[in-house]
């Protein structure tokens, strides 16, 4: 898959393409409805399946103190669009001066000039341009004007939509399995493994540690199962903890994950110190609590693991 970080990017010899717009946030199967749409009719008129999207959040940039936690990191959520179909991500700086683009500007200069979009593929909620002035039926006006077709997608959902909100609301809650159903695959987070207090190793269980700036949202305090994906792209099962370490009256919230059955248990070959990995939340196994006593809490953690274990085994 192509990735053009902005429009000088795109090559100028482009042939057609189909061409939809969105942050994206989580690559929801809402989202994945429009782009299914996007790569079916690419395929039809043998042309390129094209997502534009932007970085930061346009919320993240016009209301910076109310903006919604990002579900995914950008490298998750490219990786994500490539894995639907697309044939090229358009990635635009969002800024207070683009923002000043009319919903016709936009058009026009993204995607009529620089995509030569034959089909335009959106939500009925699509809306773009200067003060989100563009909806709908104005893309259909500017596809008469310019010369590309529009289709809308019907939202996605029985009782709600579908929606980057209500992955938001469930992870908030610790609901990783519902806001799996919505995504269409366990949320994830991206971020470097560093050392931590390594409290799991001297009490048994070694744990990998993400840094503060990994990326994609924090569930909810409590204990996991779920995967940890090395830079080898080998798939570890693992007990993840997420909270403060209350038992030891911590007050960060850290992101650890100890995998399960090492087949090299306590040879230092085992290293993920550095690595960039991925951490998979399958389903919430208990809440985070302080245990009184290091007895307790490790006989826990023990029974933690073997839960995980039983989940993850009948998981593909």
């Amino acid at each position: 898959m192509h990735y053009w970080k902005g429009l000088d990017s795109v090559p100028a010899d482009l042939k057609p393409s189909v061409v939809t717009i969105g942050n994206f946030d989580g690559v929801h199967l809402g989202h994945c409805e429009v782009l299914d749409q996007v790569v079916e009719q690419a395929c039809h008129l043998g042309a390129n399946a094209v997502a534009i999207t932007f970085d930061p959040h346009p919320a993240q940039v016009h209301r910076p103190q109310s903006a919604p936690e990002l579900i995914m990191g950008l490298a998750d959520r490219i990786d994500t669009l490539a894995a639907v179909g697309m044939d090229a991500v358009l990635m635009i700086e969002y800024t207070l001066d683009f923002a000043e683009n009319t919903a016709e500007e936009f058009v026009r200069q993204v995607i009529v000039e620089a995509l030569k979009a034959s089909c335009v593929v959106v939500g009925h909620d699509v809306r773009f341009g200067k003060g989100n002035a563009g909806d709908f039926e104005y893309m259909q006006q500017l596809g008469e004007k310019y010369g590309f077709t529009v289709i809308g997608v019907a939202d996605v959902g029985d009782k709600r939509r579908l929606s980057s909100t209500w992955v938001r609301e469930e992870l908030a809650a610790g609901n990783v399995e519902a806001a799996a159903r919505i995504l269409g695959r366990p949320h994830r987070m991206r971020g470097e493994v560093v050392h931590g207090a390594a409290r799991g190793r001297e009490l048994g269980f070694p744990t990998a540690n993400l840094s503060s700036d990994a990326t994609g949202i924090i569930p909810a305090d409590g204990i996991y199962a779920g995967w940890l994906v090395d830079e080898a792209d080998v798939r570890w099962p693992a007990a993840i903890s997420v909270g403060s370490n209350p038992t030891f009256d911590g007050v960060s919230r850290v992101v650890e994950a100890h995998v399960i059955d090492r087949p090299d248990e306590g040879v230092e070959d085992f290293d993920l110190y550095g690595q960039q990995v991925i951490v998979e939340f399958v389903k919430h196994l208990r809440p985070m609590v302080a245990y009184q006593g290091i007895e307790a809490l490790v006989e826990q953690m023990a029974t933690d693991v073997k839960q995980a274990r039983d989940v993850l085994s009948k998981v593909s």
